[in-house]
């Protein structure tokens, strides 16, 4: 596995690189939000309650009975709510990007372990491509669709990480083809 040191580090920087560019110089993300319908009037009315950050549900379902006549009724009079409440103020992004760049890592670290058990050294271009990239693109992707499946974000949002994560797929591959031990 030391071998693959330079492809996981390269291959991170790169989908990092690429990752900026798509979210940052790209307008690809800038509609995967909306505005909520009077954002002021929201804000003012959950304001006192100072909801400290976290995921939420409204309306929850205690006690697991999700049939109950009380759970439906809630359901059917709205609104219906999953959220995730962040702290407060600006914040700074660099734990963000150093969180991030440390997932990448991880991803290319297990990418390169799969190959390594699957692709021999030595193994043509293509071979290590198109081993690198399927698998890259489970991590970077697969885990995207459960979020519209059962938390019901909008497809067109999970369709663009999707592709966001078929790029990061093709940059991991080529980096790994390129680098692969001879």
């Amino acid at each position: 596995m030391l071998s693959f040191w330079l492809p996981i580090l390269l291959s991170a920087v790169f989908v990092f690189v690429l990752s900026g560019i798509l979210h940052m110089a790209l307008p690809w993300h800038k509609n995967d939000f909306k505005k909520m319908p009077d954002e002021d009037g929201i804000r003012g009315a959950l304001k006192p309650f100072d909801v400290p950050p976290g995921d939420y549900m409204m309306p929850m379902c205690e006690g697991g009975n999700y049939n109950s006549p009380e759970y439906k009724a809630k359901l059917e009079a709205g609104p219906n709510w999953m959220v995730t409440a962040l702290p407060k103020g600006c914040g700074s992004m660099g734990l963000t990007f150093v969180q991030w760049f440390t997932y990448l890592v991880v991803i290319s670290f297990f990418v390169a372990y799969v190959a390594h058990v699957a692709v021999p050294a030595g193994a043509h271009y293509l071979g290590v491509f198109r081993m690198v990239g399927a698998v890259a693109f489970l991590a970077y992707a697969g885990a995207e669709w459960p979020h519209s499946i059962w938390f019901r974000r909008k497809w067109s949002s999970t369709l663009k990480c999707t592709i966001d994560g078929l790029l990061y797929a093709l940059v991991t591959a080529g980096t790994f083809a390129w680098l692969w031990p001879r």
